[in-house]
């Protein structure tokens, strides 16, 4: 099956036709079954001999008080970055933050970006924005890399060409870039570090996100295991950081509890091999760093998650993908059947917010609400909790009480809320209950036997020749 290209419209309302398109396709199952099976094992391991119930629930404390606090830390961190000479930008939208990101490189007549990891700029759709006005955007991370020259979308928020064994990224860089067919990763590691290095060298500005933003000393810190992010913020003259507005803590204690718990989590590492500090651009007699750092902060959609006590959980998340490798749904159709930014757990209860439930009706459906993402998270995110939420709103038909989602109630059917409301009059009332149950029985032969999707993988239940309330009296006399 060929993933999802970057280039194409998705619909996110064709999740189930990508869905059974990826089940049919056993590379596609054989990839993440693998990949998953190793990140699980090796999460299990990262975490032996650690109390993980105490380490989540203090990750989860840390994220819910930043939250509770998150106006004055922005406030906080605005002055901080300010103070450490790195220029601060607010951007409301996905589209207003790709301009102001536009202008910057349009007033250093920049031609061409070199971009850490970033799923915020994956979110505002950022290559395509600054292609559009002439710059050329190149990946640097592996994976990132490697989707970029596919022309396709990451399927995962940790390893975006998950999704790809060892066989297919080597026809993929022999077709793309010349390297020889190979299946030694090194020397597809080293093929690739060599045709990024240049772009390193020639780059006129780097771009990259932000894993924590701590707010009392004005420091973006970026974990990373290639070097692929040093580069970036270090080498070009001009370093930019895009990151959503709840990436921000308050301390550097709370930024460590975080740290621990991200990289066991996403990748079973004890620590990643890069954790980058960055406080301000070059000084004095420093020999290297870049000129200018901007920072744009994104709100897209996340305040209005945050005026909901519930919903407000969402913003805890520190992009780890536990959810996704223990998720039965995910591990099976992988992440370009979401067509979405952000796939599987996190996504379905993210993307809502982000493009409404209008346009992602169906994602909060697309699940088993196993429990496995909520057991997982490192923060405690209650994902199967949120899913219910949003799955009544999508049918939701209260306009009296709207909701901070955007689409709040179009998944709901008119037949089927009349349906509804047809089954509440009749229990409603003894009699038409009884009269409704004896018609049902009388008229069992004409049932039919596919009942939607419920049948799709079950037998129809078969009404009874007699009503229970019939056999309790046949019973006694």
């Amino acid at each position: 099956m060929n993933e999802q290209k970057a280039s194409d419209t998705v619909d996110v309302r064709e999740f189930h036709p990508r869905a059974r398109a990826a089940l049919a396709d056993p590379q596609i199952r054989q990839n993440f079954r693998s990949a998953m099976d190793g990140l699980m094992g090796k999460r299990r391991t990262a975490f032996e001999g650690w109390d993980l119930e105490a380490l989540r629930t203090l990750g989860a404390s840390v994220r819910q008080n930043a939250l509770a606090h998150l106006p004055d830390l922005l406030e906080q961190l605005e002055a901080r970055l300010t103070a450490n000479g790195i220029r601060v930008h607010w951007a409301l939208d996905g589209d207003e933050a790709c301009r102001i990101v536009t202008d910057i490189c349009r007033a250093r007549d920049a031609h061409s970006v070199i971009k850490g990891k970033s799923m915020v700029s994956e979110e505002m759709h950022l290559n395509h924005h600054l292609e559009q006005h002439g710059i050329d955007a190149l990946e640097s991370d592996l994976g990132e890399y490697l989707v970029q020259l596919a022309g396709e979308t990451p399927s995962h928020i940790i390893m975006p060409a998950i999704h790809k064994n060892t066989g297919e990224i080597s026809e993929l860089m022999h077709d793309r870039t010349g390297t020889e067919r190979s299946t030694d990763v090194e020397y597809l590691t080293a093929s690739a570090r060599q045709q990024l290095r240049e772009k390193f060298m020639n780059a006129d500005v780097g771009i990259s996100g932000v894993n924590f933003a701590v707010a009392e000393t004005g420091t973006l810190c970026l974990v990373e295991n290639e070097g692929n992010g040093r580069m970036t913020t270090t080498v070009p003259p001009c370093h930019i950081a895009v990151t959503g507005i709840e990436k921000v803590v308050p301390t550097l204690a709370d930024m460590s509890a975080l740290l621990a718990l991200l990289t066991r989590s996403a990748t079973g590492q004890h620590i990643t091999t890069y954790f980058n500090m960055i406080s301000g651009p070059r000084r004095g007699e420093e020999l290297d760093g870049p000129e200018e750092v901007h920072v744009v902060l994104v709100d897209n959609g996340r305040s209005g998650i945050y005026q909901d006590d519930e919903l407000i959980d969402t913003l805890r998340c520190i992009r780890c993908g536990a959810c996704m490798n223990h998720c039965p749904v995910y591990t099976r159709v992988g992440g370009h059947a979401y067509g979405t930014t952000y796939p599987g757990p996190i996504g379905k209860i993210l993307m809502p917010h982000l493009i409404g439930l209008d346009e992602g009706r169906h994602l909060p459906s697309a699940s088993s609400l196993c429990g496995a993402c909520g057991e997982v998270c490192p923060v405690k995110i209650p994902i199967p909790d949120l899913l219910v939420r949003l799955r009544r709103e999508s049918v939701d038909g209260d306009r009296l009480h709207p909701s901070v989602v955007r689409g709040h109630g179009a998944k709901r059917s008119t037949a089927e809320a009349l349906a509804w409301k047809t089954w509440q009059w009749v229990h409603a009332h003894p009699a038409a209950y009884r009269l409704g149950t004896a018609a049902a029985s009388h008229l069992r032969a004409l049932q039919p036997d596919r009942l939607g999707a419920w049948t799709q993988y079950r037998s129809a239940p078969k009404l009874a020749a007699r009503t229970l309330h019939q056999q309790v009296k046949d019973r006694r006399s």
